[in-house]
């Protein structure tokens, strides 16, 4: 079924709640389509950014790309983020192994803002945020709790939209950075299905990947569009053996080689589901349904125990002693061995071979080493599920005073679950009764959302009808944490002779820190599009949002288009805007593992307003403020298409997990009459904290340029952005190194220049990237920082159309297998080769080098 032309225009006009403006040609404006024909000078609309009609290209009076279905098609990487990472150079991702959740859904950065910075939408709705909290976050993400972009797939997409300047007056709170607008395909008939396998050239890290799209008519007055995905991704590893690892092994203790792997995790049965359905009920009337469900299993990496100093477990006095329990309980009798460590074999021990050996003195007495004796590595990982559904119902009032004008009614339910899962570790107390496998819990994240929006052109006798749009929103956010399995919390036996409680590595989450935490908001919003001349154009914004927490909060936005040429246009926009703390970042406590000073130690994240962390420095969250400016050009003549835009964010009140907090002796008495367990086994406490205020500044150029050449027709795409962050305010509760962090771990210049060209048979494309500069970070750990080089990679894909439904592509990503910076191995003395890493994790390209894939495809 295919609508009319009138309806089509009716429907991306007044889609009020996606809104409509304008954008940029995609990095490649070029579809494979039809065969292969080309497309030539496709105007691209996008439906974000402003509440009026649409207008043609460069008219925008804020910086928008929009990136096709095909083009996120072009790439060897199934997952969303990587498919922008390629064409939105303001974008960051990072791998991060051995992060903690972090691995689990991975944060993205919008000019060098935390990923919780950036509005995510779905056809213009609001997109719940995911439920795991970046505890290990790599200094700019530390404590975020963005959207998993992950779950959504390229094939389900019609288009994507990047506003890249701050909404928070139009969309409300997280719009800091910008939006991203993610729009589902709407065909009513055909549809397409591919297979796609690639691994790295490190012959690792194999994915294989099943998609397909179908359009189908809904009734003979609707269409239903459904999309899925799956896929299996094989863990990586970039990792030599750790020092401490390969000197056990040279005595002769069972290691594994590597004992500590740094890489990607390994993804299973990782599958989504997308439907979109619309459906005209009348002339004037639609009803529209979307939603999703996905759901992955991931395994990752973690820090290596060593079998002679990990606390709690080996040795309560950094390898000094042996860490030995009596099963029978202390004061039974017997003494239990002391065993002095002096580098040497254990085996050779005289006192550990009496418990070993079962000797009368030592046979109730245990180690570790007697069931572990080389030590063990934990594996971090989870099930992420993901649903979420959103109805409503759109159209023209007939009557009254709003004739002539357009509504939008929708109500849409989010939810996010995260299963932790953590394998080969142990609960200490529990000695040799402990399992090895563990679930500490869950979290859960359930948003809703009602919104109802309306819109009408007035005539005021200026160039045009002045645009007036306004809404009302109601928004709940729910975070749910889910006490784990008994053994993963359980205070065993031995805890009272020093052993650790808990599943090593991440303690599960007790009955008591169980709990449901819930937090509502209602908005108004007014938006007016005023077309002075026809060549000027200004838009205000105004929001009022009020929640039941802190309070309300009043944002503005003013945006101006002016063309002064035929050829040239000017834009700009000031604004405020703010960010909401999340539920979960109010209310959660976890307790992790990570590196202070070299050393692994436990720590504990307690709520900002828990007893111990205000008499640290901690206070309720409230909300980020931040104001912000842009200012640009469009240049466009003939197949020539050339933006540039300078901005400038300043945040004040920066939500971040604070610094790690040594704990003294009087910090841990008072942890102890709070009833937190087990405060011998923790070195420190962190919490959310709004500390540091900052500013971003920097430039996005764009320019595209099409033609007819070598007897088919190419398309040249430059994409560059300079991106610079300064802390202008900290305390010591955020600390020198994370500022560092903040400054200096994205590249500052990042660029893509790519070439597409497409025949009648054949399309191919060829993509040069480049990273500037950047701070190489290793294990969080400031001694190994340094100033890492720039580097360039080059991505190519050729396709070749056998039929005019088949096609068989072949590509490669990094083609030229250009590494990520290498740890310097250069001595004993240096600190950053002692945890078994190859490259710093912070490479903005990735630490898996260069990754080769295939692809065929049936379209119908």
């Amino acid at each position: 079924m295919k609508h009319n032309i009138s309806k089509l225009q009716r429907a991306i006009s007044f889609a009020l709640a996606s809104s409509a403006t304008i954008g940029m040609y995609s990095t490649n404006a070029m579809a494979a389509e039809d065969g292969g024909e080309k497309a030539k000078d496709i105007e691209k609309i996008a439906v974000v950014g402003s509440r009026a009609a649409p207008r043609s290209v460069g008219d925008s009076p804020v910086p928008i790309d929009i990136i096709g279905g095909e083009e996120l098609s072009k790439t060897g990487n199934n997952d969303m983020l990587e498919m922008l990472k390629g064409s939105v150079p303001s974008l960051n991702v990072h791998q991060n192994p051995i992060s903690d959740a972090a691995s689990l859904i991975r944060p993205a950065n919008l000019r060098g803002l935390p990923s919780d910075s950036t509005l995510v939408l779905l056809n213009g709705k609001r997109r719940h945020r995911a439920s795991v909290i970046a505890f290990l976050g790599g200094g700019i993400n530390d404590g975020a709790q963005g959207p998993d972009i992950s779950v959504i797939p390229g094939i389900a997409m019609k288009q994507v939209e990047v506003l890249r300047d701050g909404a928070a007056a139009q969309y409300g709170s997280d719009a800091i950075a910008g939006v991203i607008n993610f729009v589902l395909k709407d065909n009513s008939e055909g549809g397409s299905f591919s297979v796609k396998h690639g691994e790295y050239y490190e012959g690792d890290g194999a994915q294989t990947t099943y998609e397909g799209n179908v359009g189908l008519p809904f009734t003979d007055q609707g269409f239903a569009n459904l999309s899925f995905q799956y896929k299996n991704s094989d863990a990586t590893s970039r990792s030599v053996q750790r020092p401490d690892a390969a000197k056990f092994a040279s005595q002769g203790v069972p290691v594994a080689d590597p004992a500590q792997i740094w890489g990607a995790p390994e993804i299973k049965d990782d599958v989504t589901l997308f439907g979109n359905v619309g459906l005209d009920l009348d002339n004037d009337t639609q009803f529209y349904m979307f939603g999703n469900y996905s759901e992955r299993d991931v395994k990752g990496g973690f820090y290596y125990r060593n079998p002679q100093t990990r606390p709690g477990v080996y040795s309560n006095d950094d390898g000094a002693t042996l860490l030995v329990g009596d099963l029978d309980g202390v004061g039974t009798g017997i003494t239990c061995p002391v065993v002095n460590l002096d580098g040497g074999p254990l085996a050779d021990n005289p006192a550990y071979q009496l418990i070993a050996a079962d000797t009368e003195l030592g046979r109730n007495c245990f180690a570790f080493n007697e069931m572990l004796p080389g030590g063990f590595t934990p594996q971090f990982g989870g099930n992420i599920t993901d649903t979420s559904l959103t109805m409503g119902v759109k159209g023209e009032f007939k009557s009254g005073f709003l004739s002539g004008g357009y509504y939008d009614l929708s109500g849409s339910v989010g939810r996010n679950e995260a299963r932790f899962l953590i394998y080969n570790t142990l609960n200490a107390s529990m000695g040799p009764d402990t399992p090895r496998d563990f679930s500490p819990g869950k979290y859960i994240q359930l948003e809703k959302n009602f919104n109802f929006d309306v819109s009408k052109g007035y005539d005021f006798d200026l160039a045009y009808d002045v645009n007036v749009a306004g809404g009302l929103e109601w928004h709940e956010e729910t975070f749910e944490v889910l006490s784990g399995d008994e053994a993963s919390f359980k205070v065993g036996d031995l805890y009272t002779q020093g052993f650790s409680i808990g599943s090593n590595g991440f303690p599960g989450f007790k009955p008591s820190d169980a709990g449901e935490y819930t937090r509502r908001n209602y908005a108004a919003y007014l938006d007016i599009e005023t077309p002075f001349t026809e060549e000027f154009l200004m838009g205000w914004a105004l929001r009022f949002e009020d929640y039941d927490t802190f309070g309300s909060t009043t944002n503005y936005k003013v945006t101006a288009q002016f063309q002064a040429t035929d050829t040239l246009a000017l834009r700009g926009s000031v604004s405020t805007g703010f960010r909401a703390p999340t539920v979960g970042q109010a209310n959660v406590s976890n307790v992790q593992t990570n590196l202070s000073s070299g050393v692994l130690v436990d720590s504990a994240l307690l709520p900002p307003t828990n007893p111990i962390s205000v008499q640290l420095g901690g206070k309720e969250l409230q909300p980020e403020e931040s104001q912000s400016y842009t200012m640009g050009a469009v240049y466009q003549n003939d197949g020539f298409f050339f933006t540039v835009d300078y901005y400038n964010i300043q945040v004040e009140d920066r939500i971040s997990q604070s610094d790690k907090i040594e704990l003294s002796p009087a910090d841990k008495a008072a942890l102890k009459a709070a009833g937190v367990p087990n405060v011998d086994g923790l070195a420190q406490v962190s919490f959310f904290t709004n500390d540091f205020d900052t500013t971003t500044q920097g430039v996005d150029v764009v320019a595209n340029y099409s033609m007819d050449m070598l007897g088919g027709y190419g398309t040249f795409a430059l994409a560059y952005n300079w991106n610079d962050t300064k802390v202008d305010k900290f305390s010591a509760i955020t600390g020198e190194f994370k500022v560092k962090r903040l400054e200096e771990d994205l590249p500052n210049h990042r660029a893509t220049l790519t070439w597409s060209q497409q025949w009648d048979k054949v399309s191919g494309f060829i993509r040069a990237n480049y990273f500037g500069e950047y701070q190489g970070v290793h294990v969080d750990y400031d001694a190994t920082a340094k100033t890492a080089d720039a580097a360039v990679t080059l991505d190519a894909e050729i396709t070749y159309f056998l039929t005019d439904e088949i096609s068989l592509t072949a590509g490669a990503q990094n083609l030229f297998d250009q590494e990520a910076e290498k740890l310097d191995f250069a001595g004993d003395g240096l600190v950053n080769n002692q945890w078994g890493g190859k490259y710093y994790e912070t490479s903005p390209m990735g630490i898996n080098g260069g990754f080769y894939y295939v692809k065929a495809t049936y379209t119908f």
